[in-house]
């Protein structure tokens, strides 16, 4: 008998957890038949978004050849899904020299993910999107440390020596921090006052994350500080333009470098792809990840449109999310396989409330479920998302 084809577009969090769990559910065996697992990725290695900060202070690989990552047993084929046909049930897609293929499924998961969002065009500053505007970011303000270096206008230094991320997400929080502590370091070495560093954190609310508890937010709030982030709340910014970062209520910053930071949105490939989508621009999925009308097709992740049954609640665009999503995803799949009922949806943080901060080598965790608030600062909370966020990656 022929093998069975499960293909997995992207190559993300939700992608390679949903890859290995079909693959240990399965045992890579279906009714008999051998599953072969195809990855697609347009990405020639895995790109851990979780880490998108850290490039832009220190010169840290993000992309992971497909290689060095724990998975075995899978092909990996390079290129952009433009349709599936879900009639004749294949992919379309176009390779890195631009050459147009097709690879036939017997089941496909779509994982796609999101992408950063953009500011306009005309608002200036450099977004945080990818590697290389990552590695811009960094260029940027080492450069401006030194022409600070050499100003003799302390109104020039000074602004040279600023930067604003706008955007109080997590990235924003994790990539303020990340800078300001990097930066300092690096105007002692130049000869200049670390002190003279400025970061401003834009916050668009009256709080940081509002969904976290008091107590965490105090305990971030503190710790930003000692890294020398400045929160500045009801503050969005609009246009930058010459170091000008004119904020609203008629505020004005003079900044060497403006970041965006403007949290995610369902990527946007997915409306080319001929899935059934949401209003919002995700895939439509019934309370077992399946796509509407598509036999055989799944989809999780960030791109997905998933709602917990019991209550109507939407999924977090997160890596916690997905993960459990992947996990679940085999035990799915492997049901509908053998012809029995699958597990539903439901919502990884029904009953608990949990985040992890990196703030350089160190970190925040919260953790709030079943009356327990508990808050932990240190070298550990860093220690466990890098331990998590390799885990995520599946790294050797």
């Amino acid at each position: 008998m022929n093998d069975l084809t499960c293909v997995i577009i992207g190559g993300g969090y939700a992608g390679l957890q949903a890859l290995k769990a079909i693959k240990e559910k399965t045992n890579g065996i279906a009714n008999g038949r051998r599953i072969r697992f195809v990855l697609i990725d347009m990405q020639p290695g895995h790109l851990r978004k979780l880490r998108m900060f850290r490039p832009t202070a220190t010169e840290e690989e993000i992309m992971i050849p497909w290689n060095q990552l724990t998975l075995k047993d899978f092909e990996f084929v390079q290129g952009t899904v433009t349709s599936v046909d879900g009639e004749e049930k294949r992919v379309r897609y176009i390779g890195p020299q631009g050459n147009d293929a097709r690879i036939r499924y017997d089941l496909l998961v779509v994982t796609v993910g999101s992408i950063v969002r953009r500011p306009d065009p005309d608002q200036g500053g450099v977004a945080l999107t990818d590697p290389q505007a990552a590695a811009d970011i960094r260029e940027c303000w080492r450069a401006n440390l030194r022409k600070a270096a050499r100003a003799t206008n302390p109104e020039e230094r000074k602004k040279l020596m600023t930067i604003a991320v706008a955007g109080a997400g997590i990235s924003g929080i994790e990539t303020s921090a990340e800078l300001a502590l990097t930066m300092r370091k690096e105007a002692t070495a130049l000869g200049l006052n670390p002190s003279d560093v400025s970061v401003y954190l834009l916050n668009a609310q009256e709080r940081l994350l509002p969904e976290v508890s008091e107590k965490f937010r105090r305990k971030l709030d503190r710790q930003l500080t000692e890294c020398g982030v400045t929160v500045l709340h009801n503050r969005k910014a609009l246009r930058e333009e010459a170091g000008s970062l004119s904020l609203s209520g008629g505020d004005c910053l003079a900044v060497g470098l403006c970041i965006w930071t403007l949290g995610l949105i369902p990527n946007p490939g997915l409306k080319g792809m001929d899935l059934p989508l949401t209003p919002e621009g995700k895939v439509l999925v019934d309370e077992c990840y399946r796509v509407k009308g598509m036999p055989n097709v799944y989809s999780i992740g960030d791109c997905s449109g998933i709602v917990d049954p019991r209550d109507g609640r939407a999924t977090q665009m997160t890596c916690f999310e997905a993960g459990e999503q992947g996990l679940r995803l085999g035990k799915i799949v492997m049901a509908d396989l053998e012809g029995r009922p699958a597990p539903s949806h439901h919502s990884a943080k029904s009953n608990m409330d949990a985040f992890t901060i990196a703030l350089g080598q160190n970190g925040v965790f919260w953790i709030r479920t079943w009356g327990l608030d508990m808050v932990m600062t240190g070298k550990l909370p860093g220690r466990i998302k890098k331990l998590v966020e390799d885990t995520a990656s599946m790294l050797r």
